[in-house]
């Protein structure tokens, strides 16, 4: 690893020198406005501020959150708690050294105070492995050669301002990049990871334009499936699509496992796609109100391989918040007996961390066991008891602030 340090270019570079964008393919109008209105629905109007300002930025390294990026509550939060799980997914799993019995001789916590040398790393990993997705690259089942698309703003201005596009200062700057392997989409992220992080530069911007560069336009269209007429909803947090897309590749709005077909006595069933493969990071919904009704068959609920992913990582939607729950033991679901009784983690880009016990065992003593319904429980309590029914939660500090602005 220090080998291709050296090799490659770092975002961090000696007298303050960075590479400059060369090459790649300048924006066309066409294009231009087709990333606007598939992403927010208009290209002649102003794009929201906040994706035109939201780098990529991490805390700081060294410390017990250096882990975590760092964002104002805003419509990036659902894109970057995205990134952040696959962030903490390469912290903790899979950049530590696994012995034959699965330990690890370094406790981990240690892998969740990087130094700036190791958040950067993540990140540009992190970045990898979500386009990687979208190209295809980890479905061996497709007879097509994966191919990653990246865009990079550029200094100059390829598309002019008027009645049918609206500039935004970044999408009619852009150069797109294609990347036809892992090893070379990565080596390129990290040589220009500064783009994404430098102060009120667009990072999440440029990931959310490089992912559906790479998915297609076209094919997201396919996979919003007539529910939504642009990716990024008017939501304060954003979207679940755009988390359906990091975590499998396609933007669909269904939770489901596998393939429904939906239809009734006076339509032909249609195909509704859901997740078609067990997600090495696995998702949470709690949307609030349920407890007071019947199930709301407008709402998608995820089926067990968002639920029971391969590693104890999970974006969670919380009544509209987004964050990330996680435990630090790579074995949890795949154990019995470490998934009795166990702590876990909750954070938020906004900076909120707290440490939850859960108890699955409460099941045997009915007075301490929890329930959705339970008036009493908070949302976040709600939101674990979708995956562990009845277990009873234990706070060891104070509760999330759902209604924190973030540093």
């Amino acid at each position: 690893m220090q080998k291709e340090r050296v090799l490659y270019a770092r975002n961090k570079l000696l007298n303050g020198a960075k590479p400059a964008v060369v090459g790649g393919t300048p924006i066309t109008e066409e294009l231009a406005s087709e990333l606007r209105i598939t992403a927010f629905g208009t290209a002649s109007c102003p794009t929201r501020a906040e994706w035109i300002c939201s780098p990529l930025m991490m805390r700081t390294p060294d410390q017990p959150l250096s882990y975590g990026l760092a964002a104002p509550r805003n419509g990036t939060r659902s894109l970057l708690s995205g990134l952040q799980a696959h962030i903490i997914k390469w912290l903790l799993f899979d950049s530590r050294p696994i012995t034959k019995d699965n330990k690890s001789g370094v406790p981990p916590e240690t892998y969740l105070r990087p130094s700036e040398d190791r958040q950067e790393e993540a990140l540009w990993r992190a970045c990898s492995e979500v386009l990687w997705r979208c190209a295809g690259g980890f479905n061996h089942q497709t007879s097509s050669e994966p191919l990653a698309k990246v865009a990079l703003p550029s200094e100059n201005v390829y598309v002019q301002h008027n009645s049918r596009y609206y500039q935004d200062g970044v999408t009619e700057k852009l150069h797109i990049f294609e990347l036809k392997s892992l090893e070379d989409l990565q080596i390129f992220l990290k040589q220009y990871l500064y783009l994404f992080q430098s102060q009120e530069c667009p990072g999440a911007m440029l990931v959310l334009y490089s992912l559906m560069l790479t998915r297609g336009c076209e094919n997201i269209k396919k996979d919003l499936d007539g529910k939504l007429t642009h990716l990024v909803s008017s939501h304060v947090e954003g979207s679940l699509n755009v988390i359906t897309l990091l975590l499998t590749g396609r933007a669909t709005p269904y939770l489901h496992n596998g393939i429904l077909y939906v239809g009734d006595e006076d339509h032909y069933a249609m195909p509704q796609y859901g997740v078609l493969s067990r997600s090495p990071v696995g998702l949470l919904v709690w949307y609030g109100g349920e407890e007071s009704s019947k199930v709301n068959v407008n709402k998608q609920y995820p089926g067990s391989r968002l639920k029971t992913p391969a590693l104890p990582i999970w974006i969670t939607s919380c009544s509209g918040h987004y964050g990330v729950l996680f435990n630090t033991n790579r074995e949890l679901l795949r154990n019995y007996h470490a998934e009795r009784r166990f702590d876990i983690h909750y954070y938020t880009c906004g900076g909120c961390h707290v440490l939850l016990n859960v108890d699955t065992r409460a099941h045997d003593d009915t007075t301490a066991a929890m329930r959705t319904d339970d008036i009493t429980a908070t949302p976040l309590e709600k939101l674990i008891l979708t995956k562990w029914q009845d277990a009873k939660i234990t706070w060891t500090g104070p509760g999330p602030n759902f209604n924190e602005s973030s540093k």
